[in-house]
């Protein structure tokens, strides 16, 4: 089976053809990156403009502050705006929607909890024992991102993407596509001209491996609201990481051994994990966190404070059922991680300084 190859960004720019700009989106784009910490490409890069050669840049919704950015910079809300007001697009609300740039952005329906259990392990143990380790095997690197419909490589290699969409494996090699129905580990390594390697990846919430031969079960409307889970991490994620508030923040991963997409922000003592898990060994239920790395280093910290409310490590959660239902859960996430992070580093609750 075979389907087009994707280059996100170029998608983005086609968009916003002749009214120019450099659109910025999500999702890894080609061509492969081979250097740097990271080798791979830094999706909401203000760097440089890129497409038509305009100096404007269009970014996701959530990473511009009208009140600190050049009017160069907007947003795919405030583009979309101007088109509708123009009275010349009243139809991509729903292609940003999907892509988490902007638009009505919504998580579908949970599935049923054995459905998603059960899917979110299939796909940790792909992503830990096959996906992850092709990446690694070419660079070194073995960090996912999120992709449309679900997670994958960043490009690598002779600009490869291996990724999951939904039910499908999808390998994706400069203009050629391949893909094929997830199985079980072994024919997915074989579909890949890879290994099934369970020391690359491997961390301590890890899943087992099992049986490698055994086919992995994966319900389609599950793996559907993983993938809209990632990319609502995804943006709000890249949202926090562009506040002036957030000390020497990284990269967002998606980690294949937790299996949560993840960013670290603050100082030596300040430091803590942001992250997104799509359930876990204690968890059945999505839930946001922020784990402190360091908590006996700050004073300002009670870990009996019933606002530090997880029980498995010192820090707070927020369930999926407990987010607001009216309200866009890239926001919700946002707001629920500046919020910890300002409590982290003693500063009021509703403080926050701008995006950069």
């Amino acid at each position: 089976m075979t389907t087009n190859p994707r280059d996100a960004r170029l998608e983005a720019q086609e968009l916003l053809g002749q009214d120019g700009g450099s659109a910025r989106v999500l999702e890894p784009s080609p061509p492969t990156v081979s250097d740097g910490a990271y080798q791979a490409d830094d999706p909401v890069d203000r760097s440089a403009a890129q497409g038509d050669g305009s100096s404007r840049l269009v970014l996701p919704t959530g990473l511009v502050d009208a009140g600190r950015n050049p009017s160069e910079i907007i947003d795919w809300d405030t583009w979309l705006a101007g088109r509708a007001a123009a009275g010349t697009d009243t139809e991509h609300d729903g292609w940003l929607a999907e892509r988490w740039l902007g638009g009505r952005r919504r998580l579908p329906d949970r599935p049923s909890p054995s459905t998603l259990v059960e899917t979110r392990l299939a796909l940790h143990r792909l992503a830990a024992y096959v996906i992850a380790p092709a990446r690694h095997q070419a660079n070194g690197k073995f960090g996912l991102r999120w992709t449309l419909g679900g997670f994958g490589t960043p490009f690598f290699g002779d600009d490869r993407q291996v990724r999951v969409d939904g039910a499908l494996l999808v390998d994706q090699q400069g203009g050629e596509v391949r893909t094929t129905a997830i199985g079980s580990l072994d024919e997915a390594a074989r579909f890949l001209d890879s290994d099934v390697d369970t020391e690359t990846a491997a961390e301590h919430d890890s899943p087992d491996i099992g049986d490698p031969t055994e086919q992995l079960a994966v319900d389609a409307d599950a793996a559907d609201f993983l993938g809209n889970w990632f990319g609502m991490a995804f943006a709000a994620l890249e949202a926090v990481r562009s506040d002036d508030e957030s000390i020497d923040p990284s990269r967002p991963q998606l980690w294949p051994g937790h299996f949560d997409p993840a960013i670290e922000v603050g100082s030596e003592n300040t430091r803590a994990s942001y992250g997104a898990s799509p359930g876990d060994q204690g968890s059945d239920e999505p839930y946001l966190y922020v784990s402190l790395w360091w908590p006996d280093r700050l004073d300002s910290i009670d870990p009996g404070d019933p606002y530090w409310n997880s029980s498995g490590f010192t820090g707070r959660i927020l369930k999926l059922s407990d987010f607001p239902s009216d309200t866009d859960p890239a926001v919700v996430a946002a707001e629920f991680w500046r919020e910890t992070r300002n409590r982290v580093h003693g500063r009021p609750a509703n403080h926050r300084r701008g995006r950069r």
